[in-house]
């Protein structure tokens, strides 16, 4: 119904530009202008269509929107539910990484432990200790941990979270007097403050 409407006000136009460009070659005219007007309805009366055409060339372009829109919605989808896979597989092997990277240190322990058993030399079991903390540091600062350095540092609640305020020389007022726990950064992100003694 209202494509048969437009339809009509679409020929209502057409003639009343058709009847004004006669007039206005009535009005004087030239031979140009007059071959220019013909060819101008020339072309309107091929261009005309029935409204059964029009009817079937709109039902077409919906056809095709809808098809495409559905193939927009299955890729969607698609993509929605392999994001959801990604997520649930991170968080469930998030910590993979880190676990893989600390077997090794693992094993030091673990070997460390059998031969306190059987060693009494004490020197040797305190250097052994010793290497196998240092490989443990070294590989969690490979995995993006640092400890946060706060002794005679100026005190930053961006980094430190103050537990006691320690009396002292004018020199100390405001820095780090004492480091009650270490704080760490992962990846230049705090993630645990350094608890500390400040000087007043």
């Amino acid at each position: 119904m209202d494509t048969e409407k437009k339809l009509k006000e679409t020929e209502l136009q057409t003639e009343e530009i058709k009847k004004n460009l006669k007039e206005n070659s009535d009005n004087n005219t030239s031979a140009e202008e007059q071959k220019t007007v013909n060819e101008t309805e020339n072309e309107t009366t091929a261009e005309e269509k029935t409204p059964e055409e029009i009817i079937k060339e709109l039902e077409a372009q919906i056809a095709d929107l809808q098809k495409a829109m559905l193939y927009k919605v299955a890729e969607f989808e698609n993509y929605r539910k392999r994001t959801i896979k990604e997520k649930a597989d991170l968080i469930l092997n998030g910590g993979k990484k880190v676990m893989e990277a600390l077997l090794p240190v693992a094993d030091d322990l673990e070997r460390a432990e059998a031969n306190i058993e059987k060693s009494n030399e004490v020197e040797a079991l305190k250097e052994g200790l010793q290497l196998v903390f240092q490989k443990f540091t070294k590989t969690l600062e490979s995995l993006g941990l640092k400890k946060i350095d706060a002794m005679g540092q100026d005190f930053s609640t961006d980094f430190h979270e103050a537990v006691a305020f320690v009396p002292g020389s004018d020199e100390n007022k405001g820095k780090v007097i004492d480091c009650i726990q270490n704080g760490y950064t992962l990846n230049n992100q705090v993630i645990r403050y350094a608890k500390v003694a400040v000087g007043q």
